[in-house]
């Protein structure tokens, strides 16, 4: 006996609305997950040394020198600029912090006047913390 003559089959079908929920929710979680480098303003290949690796600290000045000595104070790019006005963009990017730390990220190619521009300025302000970023060698 068949008694499913009169019915005709129904046609398969793939609900891909749940699908694309959760590639949604997915793409979601990785876009507030993804930690984004904090050197991405420049392009350094920072020097290497075997050191230990420093925690961050909330009170930094972060200071980029890439290798044509192209300056980044707080991610804010800075044309080339004379030790003065180093010195008033490095006092104002210390003011809201209590006992500021100069971080210098020069590229391993940065012609050394860059740097001693830099610290000259941070010198002119005051500022009398001042440490280097390296990468671990290999």
């Amino acid at each position: 006996m068949n008694f499913q003559r009169g019915r005709e089959k129904e046609a398969l079908e793939i609900n891909l609305v749940p699908l694309i929920d959760v590639m949604m929710v997915i793409l979601i979680f990785l876009m507030i997950t993804t930690t984004y480098s904090k050197y991405t303003e420049l392009q350094i290949n920072l020097p290497s040394a075997d050191v230990e690796k420093q925690q961050e600290r909330a009170n930094e000045v972060a200071v980029m020198v890439n290798a044509r000595g192209q300056l980044v104070i707080d991610r804010v790019p800075l044309a080339f600029s004379t030790v003065q006005a180093l010195s008033d963009a490095l006092r104002k990017a210390a003011a809201s912090k209590k006992d500021p730390v100069v971080v210098i990220s020069a590229d391993a190619n940065t012609p050394h006047q860059a740097v001693i521009r830099v610290m000259e300025a941070a010198r002119v302000v005051g500022l009398t913390q001042i440490t280097f970023t390296t990468q671990a060698s290999k």
